[in-house]
């Protein structure tokens, strides 16, 4: 092996800018450090508020889930699942010009020459390896899945699930190994000193071979201020075009990173987001016409309803509630749904206040036409059969003729298409 280091990038002083150092990677690396676990505990969250122990909810091998937090997922106040997985999706697309300008200040270290020198820098360079792996892979198809785009054979919720764990363990594998470092490079500059260093004062750090500051800097053409600004201004960016998709408002219309609603109309009362159509879920007219009629079971007692014998209100009222529906993809829209709350349905059955409650879709297949709902989800005051949204029959796309509306349910368990219910012990 040669001595000196090939032309090109793998000399040091190739990497000439002298922002470089440990200061500006410990003070990206800190902003991850707070991020990725927020993000990976919302995803752990995300995961819960599934109820993955009830009926087929769990869309993981149950012999290899690492879902060690489970419970029942409360129904008050309505938007946690909408705050749990709005924080999620913006919070983890924010880190991504952070993560970026993280491994820019590193690039020289992944052509150090020799790469690995001993046994010690073997181990932290697959440690690394695998930690900016599953971050981009968590943010690459995190982002993928927003846009419901899948360029890919896997199934998302499981390699997204598992992806989290790996990148949290290499997190802990890093600080274990680099926060000596991290210690070091803060403590040289106290105060956030370089955040109050304007672009004519700027000065690389003191040298260490093999280390990131350039034996050869070149002249400053942006202070470390101005590298952390242009960090915080593309992440800033992002976060306007994201974060309406989530708090709704006039930041709503600049969310460009929101699903579009697959061509549905924006306008009218059934004017809002969804990510199924009923064309995707193979829902055809006849499905849904007249003969249409809602199974409910319960320790062997069986009914029938159709819908006018729903909609007339004699055997259990009408409610009207604004509930937010929230899906895994971060955006969330409040509506005003009708219908008939789910704990009066059980009612005409006879079933037990402890009873879970199985739905049952007309979806002929798919992950999801099919979940089951907890005792206090099933039996909350303002858990509807939905049956029309701001004032208007539900429209195919969006259930009709009935739909699931629990609050603070994950959106893929607010069933559509629903033909029926059955409540039973778990």
């Amino acid at each position: 092996m040669p001595k000196d280091p090939p032309p090109g990038p793998a000399r040091p002083d190739f990497w000439r800018s002298p922002v470089r150092g440990p200061w500006l990677t410990a003070m990206l690396g800190i902003v991850l450090l707070i991020g990725f676990p927020i993000v990976f505990v919302t995803g752990v969250l995300s995961h819960a508020a599934y109820m993955p122990q009830l009926g087929n909810n769990d869309v993981l091998p149950r012999d290899l889930d690492l879902q060690f937090i489970t419970f029942d997922w409360p129904t008050n106040p309505v938007w946690l699942y909408a705050l749990n997985q709005g924080a999620h999706v913006t919070i983890g697309i924010l880190l991504v010009p952070v993560l970026i300008a993280k491994l820019w200040s590193v690039i020289p270290k992944l052509f150090a020459w020799p790469p690995a020198p001993n046994a010690a820098e073997v181990l932290t360079k697959l440690a690394n390896l695998l930690l900016v792996g599953s971050a981009f892979f968590q943010l690459a198809t995190g982002i993928a899945n927003i846009q419901l785009w899948y360029p890919w054979q896997f199934n998302f919720v499981v390699a997204h699930f598992y992806g989290g764990w790996v990148l949290i363990f290499s997190i802990l594998l890093h600080v274990a190994i680099r926060m000596p470092k991290v210690r070091a490079a803060m403590r040289t500059n106290k105060d956030l000193k370089p955040l109050r260093t304007n672009l004519q004062n700027t000065r690389p750090e003191p040298y260490e071979p093999h280390g990131l500051v350039s034996p050869n800097p070149a002249p400053a053409t942006i202070s470390r201020r101005g590298v952390v600004g242009l960090v915080g201004a593309a992440s800033g960016a992002l976060l306007v075009t994201t974060v309406g998709q989530s708090v709704g408002g006039p930041l709503r219309s600049l969310a460009v990173l929101a699903p579009r609603g697959n061509g549905i109309a924006k306008d009218g009362p059934n004017g809002f987001p969804i990510n199924k159509t009923a064309h995707v879920a193979n829902i055809t007219s006849a499905m849904v016409d007249g003969t249409w009629a809602l199974q409910l079971s319960a320790d062997g007692e069986e009914l029938e309803l159709d819908r006018q014998a729903l909609l007339s209100g004699k055997l259990v009222p009408l409610r009207t509630y604004d509930l937010p529906i929230a899906c895994v993809e971060g955006w969330s829209t409040t509506q005003s749904w009708t219908g008939v709350r789910l704990s009066d349905l059980s009612r005409l059955v006879g079933a037990d206040p402890g009873h879970v409650l199985h739905v049952e879709s007309l979806q002929p297949r798919g992950a999801f036409r099919q979940t089951t709902l907890s005792k206090n989800q099933a039996h909350a005051d303002r858990s509807l059969l939905a049956l029309r949204v701001n004032g208007v029959d539900l429209s195919m796309d969006h259930g009709f003729p009935a739909r699931i509306i629990v609050p603070a349910l994950p959106g893929v368990h607010c069933t559509k298409w629903v033909s029926g219910l059955e409540w039973s012990h778990a």
